[in-house]
């Protein structure tokens, strides 16, 4: 999707309603800073308030989407052609979030393993040490819930009994069994429990 065109797609309907962005911005309970990124194209909408963002500005969704006013012979194409593009993003960006997981956890790893070096072979008092410890574990548990977070998120699971896709509660991933990205969780559909894979796309 063209930001870009969206953005000034945005602009002119909002001063067809003869709205200013402070108005707009009010009428949808966020800052006119946000419609502001929105209009120069360094923002999209959140999709929690893409509806009633048409509403004021009199459009649809996919009208919002496309950057233009549709024509009817056209509109069941664009529709189509916007949620590809929407489902080529989230796969893009789960693609992004699964490498920034791998990352920060190296990182986190790494830096856990020299602050325990620390502690353990350099000379210092007792209260340091216990101190020192302490202030890498906590961060580490924390990261490490993050990171868990994301895996949740991005992309999703697919059962190995029925194939279904899906993207489970954050409490079956925390207590799954797991092998790297691959979880022992039970299936919302058939209620089988496999070896579920991490997958990035539905289809």
């Amino acid at each position: 999707m063209d930001q870009i065109k969206i953005g000034k797609f945005i602009a002119d309907c909002r001063k067809k309603n003869n709205l200013t962005q402070m108005q707009l911005a009010e009428k949808l309970n966020i800052t006119d800073r946000a419609v502001s990124k929105w209009e120069n194209g360094k923002a999209m909408p959140d999709s929690s308030i893409m509806l009633d963002l048409c509403k004021e500005l009199k459009i649809s969704v996919n009208e919002l989407l496309s950057g233009e006013v549709l024509e009817m012979n056209n509109y069941n194409e664009k529709a189509e052609q916007n949620l590809l593009e929407m489902k080529r993003q989230k796969e893009e960006s789960d693609k992004v979030l699964l490498r920034m997981e791998i990352v920060i956890g190296i990182i986190v790893v790494v830096a856990f393993l020299i602050i325990m070096a620390i502690a353990a072979y350099a000379e210092m008092e007792k209260n340091v040490r216990a101190l020192l410890i302490l202030s890498s574990i906590i961060p580490f548990i924390l990261i490490c819930f993050v990171m868990l977070r994301i895996e949740q998120k991005a992309g999703y699971y697919e059962c190995q009994k029925c194939h279904h896709k899906y993207i489970p509660t954050y409490s079956s991933v925390l207590w799954a069994m797991h092998m790297g990205r691959t979880r022992y969780m039970k299936c919302p559909s058939c209620g089988e429990r496999s070896w579920q894979k991490k997958v990035i796309s539905k289809e």
